[in-house]
């Protein structure tokens, strides 16, 4: 290093051995004493003591003279890089000195053990919100946190918010019904899935479910019988629709505002739609129904046997079976995602008539080409419900 003024040589000395550790270091033949704590720089008379890496560097800059660093020859003979030596001597010409701003960031307010008893409470009630967690935790030990806090606690072990999964109630002879059918057409080819036309109901409102319903579980378990939340339907102004889908292609979407009753699935669905499938495609033809009410009145197996249409058999509650569930999920997400977005029932029955339409044929054809796999899933789960 040079020194502009009185051109003096100034002296760069690494110190790292106990000298240091006990607050002196020795320069020159003479002791200098410390006076500032580890990770930080200060001017001591003519000297600056800069703390590098954990280990104490002091420059001799003289009485009068002015320093002008060659940081290249610092670098190479203290392994410090250039960067580091160039931002603090140009700190010290600013305001005379190189004290180093430190901070571990803001300390934390819970302890381990108060983390623990947030994770302990959220596994023995599930269904506990934020901030409820916080409640009981300020009730318990009197450290109050924010609900944020208790997100990020529960996520460092791997709890998160997530909405839970809805299903219909299964009883065991549900479960044993839907196994027994998966196991007899879980090796069907695509030829026989390509004769069976899947038809069911679903209603479109604009009063749906919100789901605000969180419950903290880990990765993976979104399925398990613990975190899911049994439930039928729910009511709401809206259209009732009625579907049908087979492999490469589908029927007209029939839109009512009524509920759906034997005679209405008789005289519109079987007569209209369902019997010039029948004709077309002749005996191979299975029609599949999800057994509601109306499903099995009288009249409509008196219409059936008489068009000589053949019902496949269907276990009950097993909507992640029917693939055109699917579908309905794939109708609702380009309704919500219409600019603008119905405001009216005569603008959503519009809208759930073009949307049909436009779903590509080949989605629907893959989703009927994965019964299969889903068959094989349904066995895997004991005949508890699969994603779908």
């Amino acid at each position: 290093m040079q020194i502009t003024g009185n051109h003096q040589m100034a002296r760069i000395v690494r110190h790292n051995d106990e000298s240091v550790r006990e607050g002196y270091i020795r320069n020159g033949g003479k002791e200098v004493k410390l006076f500032t704590s580890a990770l930080k720089a200060f001017q001591c008379s003519n000297r600056i003591v800069m703390e590098f890496t954990k280990h104490f560097y002091v420059v001799d800059i003289g009485q009068t003279g002015i320093l002008d660093v060659p940081t290249g020859s610092i670098q190479k003979e203290h392994g410090i890089a250039q960067s580091v030596i160039s931002r603090l001597w140009q700190r010290f010409q600013d305001d005379g000195n190189v004290s180093r701003c430190y901070s571990t960031g803001r300390p934390r307010v819970t302890t381990p053990n108060e983390d623990r008893y947030l994770a302990v409470t959220a596994k023995r009630n599930r269904r506990s919100t934020a901030s409820d967690l916080s409640r009981q935790l300020s009730s318990a030990t009197g450290t109050t946190v924010s609900r944020q806090t208790v997100y990020r606690s529960l996520g460092h072990i791997g709890l998160y918010a997530r909405r839970p999964v809805r299903c219909v109630p299964l009883t065991a002879t549900h479960c044993r019904l839907r196994v027994a059918w998966s196991r007899e057409h879980a090796l069907w080819t695509p030829q026989q899935w390509s004769c069976v036309m899947f038809s069911d109901e679903s209603r479109f409102s604009f009063q749906s479910d919100s789901r605000r319903t969180f419950i903290w579980r880990a990765s993976g378990t979104r399925y398990h019988p613990e975190y899911t939340i049994e439930r039928h339907r729910y009511g709401g102004a809206g259209w009732l629709v009625w579907g049908g889908i087979i492999l490469g292609s589908r029927i007209d979407l029939h839109v009512q505002s009524v509920t759906m009753t034997g005679h209405i699935h008789r005289d519109v669905i079987l007569e209209l739609h369902v019997r010039l499938f029948r004709g077309a495609m002749g005996a191979e033809f299975l029609f599949m129904d999800d057994n509601a009410r109306h499903h099995r009145a009288n009249i409509v197996d008196e219409c059936l046997q008489s068009e000589d249409i053949t019902r496949m058999n269907w276990p009950a509650y097993s909507p992640d079976l029917n693939p055109i569930e699917h579908v309905w999920d794939m109708l609702g997400r380009r309704i919500a995602a219409r600019q603008p977005p119905p405001t009216c029932l005569p603008e959503l029955r519009r809208a759930l008539l073009d949307e049909w339409c436009n779903i590509p044929q080949d989605q629907i054809d893959n989703l009927i080409l994965s019964m299969p796999r889903r068959c094989k899933a349904c066995i895997a789960s004991s005949g508890r419900h699969t994603p779908y």
